[in-house]
């Protein structure tokens, strides 16, 4: 894997797991701002305390995830397109386990100021791996 596409997968799972952790600063710390997300809940734009509140406040979370199918694009030396499959439990906000929900996934890092910032992120439901 070359050296870009491996930096910015690591990050992507970084991000994943801030989410179980619920380890809101490492995720504040990856994200662009503002940044921009696309789900079954529309789109939405949001800074970082729009963030903060989400991942602090929302009624469920993450409890576990595998990523599988990784795929990195790099349209440029600064822009990292990251297409991925996940499999993942959601359950309410203070319980253990979780239902269980599969979804194809893209996110789009780019470079501010040296770093990778992850300024977009996609989801979709899906019964099965996307083919690459």
């Amino acid at each position: 894997m070359p050296p870009v596409a491996e930096t910015v997968t690591n990050l992507e799972r970084k991000f994943w797991q801030s989410l179980v952790d619920q380890d809101t600063a490492t995720a504040l710390d990856l994200l662009a701002e503002p940044a921009v997300m696309v789900s079954s809940h529309g789109a939405m734009k949001f800074d970082h305390a729009g963030y903060r509140k989400m991942a602090e406040q929302g009624s469920m979370v993450l409890t576990s995830y595998e990523l599988s199918d990784v795929e990195v694009l790099c349209p440029n030396d600064t822009t990292a397109v990251v297409t991925y499959h996940a499999r993942q439990a959601m359950a309410p906000r203070g319980q253990k386990g979780g239902k269980m929900e599969e979804k194809n996934y893209s996110s789009t890092w780019v470079q501010v100021d040296g770093a990778w910032k992850c300024v977009m992120h996609t989801e979709t439901p899906a019964d099965q791996p996307a083919p690459h």
